[in-house]
């Protein structure tokens, strides 16, 4: 089992933000986490990479308890946050060394070769970040999530924004990240979700309301668009 959520409850000023979150998923897994604006899908993405604690619950990576391992847990998990924050300045090479640094990768010019190579920028290394377009910074963001070859993949709306050209790209680029690692992402382009998807879960008012095979949705002829409004609207 490489992500088992058990029982996450999370409240900011008293307000709750999660309520008894529980889910398991397997190794191998592109899961989409479905949820409207303000629903908690962010925020349980930061508690599981450890950038927040949970008030309640707890949570295992790749069996590893993620509080008493936080460490060891951190070096599993590459995350792209929803705004992908770059340093701009710096060019695409020289930022992933820094990264990579943070992450005591050995062998780091390698990595950094070997994740240009798997996302598409080696034609672009001796660009400044700032010069990219939408997609090649989503691609950045992508290279810096992979620098330590983590098992699992947490990406929060990696293809908000893009032309239809980017977004193909990083559906492609996802797919193909897929046959070796396990991805929970988020989206709001649910058609993506059918083409990318093993399985959904949907979450609102920070509880799930649904977990979902993808095949199950198609052998019933149903679209997760029309799925997603009618489970969010009850």
């Amino acid at each position: 089992m490489s992500i088992e959520i058990n029982q996450i409850s999370k409240s900011f000023n008293n307000q709750l933000a999660l309520k008894n979150i529980s889910f398991k998923i397997n190794k191998g897994e592109i899961v989409g986490f479905l949820g409207p604006n303000g629903a908690g899908k962010t925020t349980l993405m930061r508690i599981i990479c450890g950038y927040i604690k949970q008030n309640i619950g707890s949570i295992k990576i790749c069996s590893l308890d993620k509080d008493s391992n936080e460490e060891l847990v951190k070096s599993k998990i590459g995350y792209l946050a929803e705004n992908n924050p770059l340093y701009k300045n710096m060019y695409i090479k020289e930022y992933l060394l820094f990264v990579g640094k943070l992450y005591n990768v050995n062998n780091l010019q390698n990595c950094v070769l070997k994740v240009m190579k798997q996302t598409g920028l080696l034609n672009e290394k001796n660009k400044k970040i700032q010069q990219l377009s939408k997609g090649f910074k989503q691609r950045v963001g992508l290279a810096a999530a992979l620098i330590h070859n983590p098992e699992i993949l947490i990406l929060d709306e990696p293809t908000t924004g893009l032309d239809p050209n980017q977004l193909i790209e990083i559906r492609n680029l996802i797919l193909e990240l897929a046959k070796n690692k396990t991805i929970l992402f988020s989206t709001h382009i649910l058609q993506e979700v059918e083409k990318i998807c093993d399985r959904i879960i949907i979450i609102n008012n920070g509880e799930i309301i649904d977990d979902q095979s993808v095949s199950n949705l198609t052998k019933t002829k149903t679209s997760i668009e029309n799925y997603f409004i009618k489970k969010t609207s009850i």
